[in-house]
């Protein structure tokens, strides 16, 4: 496959990066070792109100992302989902680049889009047994868990933010954080507070059990007490391991586990450009909005440097 740009990375970034491609003329096809569009949001917080994104006070994870994609599937970028890139060769006058499935695909450029790279979450110490029976460490469908007493263990935002989406449909929530300060935003705390999620802190849990599906969660407190809660579902939001895996391996030039990036997105690697929160420059603020202006940047001078005839500034869309 020959695609003038490839992006790495099916995250908001990613997707608005491929509309933009399109819309300055570009065969772009997008890789993302995820089964599905959306990444971080998707995964994690596709139910989560997301409100620091232009022209919308306030939207859904997962709205964001199904408008994203709707966005840039007006070019017809080409899909690689569940296919991880491993690695970048240089052919002399572009970028091969080989995923795990086998599949390679020759590009002029790259745009790296990848977030905080391969993420997995920060184990529950107890209770393993009972993954997939009661314990999670994703909420994608707050439906599943209407009408149960769930059990959320955690200190910040997605702990808090979960606690407060079940809240409407769960039949009780219980937040346990084995501190009595949250690291989540002041006003989300403010909210659970004043909400009728049961606050224990700080509490940690020491035992989940049940006979077959998971039943109750035995958690301790100060003086070592001992209080057992009813639960059918544990949510742990103890936060995750980033792992930037294969893009370590690619000769790029990295700080505090990020992409070091000039003024026009280029890394230190010809023909490989990076956007979103991947990326790092001096000043860098981590929000959507920021990655959506990054990913234009980025594209604008790949669109320069493929055809030196475009423009790095070509004017609006709506004169398109």
């Amino acid at each position: 496959m020959s695609v003038d740009l490839l992006i790495i990375g099916a995250g908001p970034t990613g997707l608005y990066g491929a509309y933009y491609a399109g819309f300055r003329g570009m065969s772009v096809a997008i890789a993302d070792a995820l089964p599905e569009v959306g990444g971080q949001i998707a995964a994690l917080y596709p139910e989560k109100p997301i409100f620091d994104v232009a022209g919308f006070p306030a939207v859904r994870g997962q709205e964001l992302v199904d408008r994203l994609a709707e966005q840039a599937g007006r070019w017809d970028p080409v899909l690689l989902l569940g296919h991880g890139v491993t690695e970048l060769d240089d052919t002399g006058g572009g970028i091969l680049a080989t995923t795990d499935a086998g599949t390679r695909i020759t590009a002029g450029a790259v745009l790296v889009c990848g977030g905080i790279g391969n993420f997995v979450p920060r184990e529950l110490p107890v209770g393993s047994e009972y993954l997939g029976r009661g314990l999670r460490y994703f909420v994608p469908r707050l439906g599943e868990l209407a009408g149960q007493d769930v059990v959320v263990v955690g200190g910040g935002d997605s702990a808090l933010d979960w606690a407060l989406s079940l809240e409407p449909i769960a039949s009780s929530v219980t937040l346990v954080h084995r501190r009595t300060r949250f690291r989540a935003h002041e006003r989300t705390v403010e909210q659970v507070r004043a909400s009728s999620v049961r606050v224990l802190t700080p509490y940690e849990v020491r035992k989940v059990s049940g006979d077959g599906p998971l039943s109750e969660v035995v958690v301790s407190g100060p003086d070592d007490e001992l209080v057992t809660l009813p639960a059918q579902a544990v949510v742990a939001a103890l936060g995750f391991i980033a792992d930037l895996g294969p893009v370590e391996r690619w000769g790029l030039d990295l700080r505090r586990r990020r992409i070091l990036v000039d003024p026009t997105m280029r890394t230190s690697r010809e023909r490989v450009f990076a956007a979103g929160d991947i990326a790092d420059y001096d000043g860098r603020v981590g929000l959507i909005s920021i990655g959506f202006g990054e990913a234009a940047l980025a594209v604008n001078h790949i669109a320069s440097m493929l055809d030196p005839a475009r423009s790095i500034t070509p004017g609006h869309s709506t004169d398109a």
